[in-house]
């Protein structure tokens, strides 16, 4: 039965979609340090194809005086009304391998029903993994790695990555409640919270990209593109630099920054599993050319398998 939050058109695109994929949840609303999260949406609506499967009924969860729809008056007559979406889609990585993206502004009404809604989803599509990321503003150094908080239920990813583990109160997310209610029913989901300079935390920080993508690709074996996200945060990098050359009083902040974040990384080293003896991790299509001549070497042309492609809703389930 479809739910009524849903598109009325949710029912005939289901049948279609294989089961067993990872959800990335990509939901804004919370506080966006860096922009990570409208970068990582953007990155993949522009690479990955996103089909809508379904849509989440706006006039239903979203308060429009909260976030006012954009609209252009094109000098006598409006035009390119573009209310906020959010909906479930599916897309597929750089090696065509199908995943979900929920994608959109976070309800501001309606949490409950929103999030048993999603929990449906996640039952009916038998998803893999749940995998969703923030950020927050915080006082560190843009000179060091950017590091995480890891929270669900994936220790391995906890303990290889999650550098600061706190306990505290905070105002909650409908991600954060999604993944609450994930973890209780014993579904397998990891958050990461990006911990960024919070002199930066206003800017849209490539580096910030490059970590949601990462962490991803660690939950959920995906494979994205991450070569364009490497040279913008390199140029970002550099024009920061250049600006904090110029101010005593902001090298000197900087300066002290690396101090105490050296002094508390200390004991707290954490070493990426795809990282060589040497220090070095390879690129994303550096993985994405062995990942293809591995299944290429795998294929068995007399059962007709084919190779790795970018399949469509029409290819039917998995």
């Amino acid at each position: 039965m479809t739910d009524p939050i849903f598109s009325a058109d949710y029912a005939e695109r289901r049948a279609l979609v294989p089961r067993g994929l990872p959800l990335i949840v990509a939901l804004q609303g919370l506080s966006d340090a860096g922009s990570a999260v409208s970068q990582l949406d953007d990155y993949l609506w522009e690479r990955t194809g996103p089909e809508e499967l379904l849509r989440f009924d706006s006039d239903l969860l979203l308060d429009y005086r909260a976030r006012r729809p954009v609209i252009t008056f094109d000098e006598d007559h409006l035009v390119d009304y573009a209310p906020e979406e959010l909906s479930l889609n599916l897309a597929h990585d750089e090696l065509g391998k199908p995943f979900l993206l929920l994608s959109g502004f976070e309800p501001d009404f309606r949490w409950e029903q929103f999030i048993d809604a999603v929990l449906m989803l996640v039952h009916e599509f038998e998803v893999s993994t749940t995998v969703w990321t923030h950020a927050i503003p915080m006082p560190v150094p843009h000179t060091r790695p950017l590091t995480t908080t890891v929270s669900g239920s994936r220790d391995d990813l906890i303990e290889a990555r999650s550098v600061w583990r706190p306990t505290t109160k905070l105002s909650a997310s409908a991600a954060h409640v999604l993944e609450y209610r994930l973890h209780s029913l014993g579904e397998e989901v990891v958050g990461f919270a990006l911990l960024i300079p919070h002199y930066l935390a206003n800017t849209e920080y490539p580096e910030a990209l490059h970590a949601s993508l990462d962490g991803i690709m660690a939950a959920t074996g995906l494979i994205f593109a991450t070569d364009p996200v490497r040279e913008a945060s390199r140029k970002f990098m550099a024009q920061v630099d250049a600006q904090i050359a110029e101010n005593a009083e902001s090298a000197e902040m900087v300066r002290t920054l690396e101090q105490r974040y050296d002094a508390y990384m200390e004991d707290r080293t954490v070493r990426s599993p795809l990282m060589s003896e040497d220090g070095t991790i390879p690129t994303a299509e550096q993985i994405a050319s062995e990942l293809e001549r591995f299944l290429a070497e795998r294929q068995d042309p007399e059962n007709g398998d084919r190779r790795p492609g970018a399949p469509g809703l029409g290819d039917g389930p998995a």
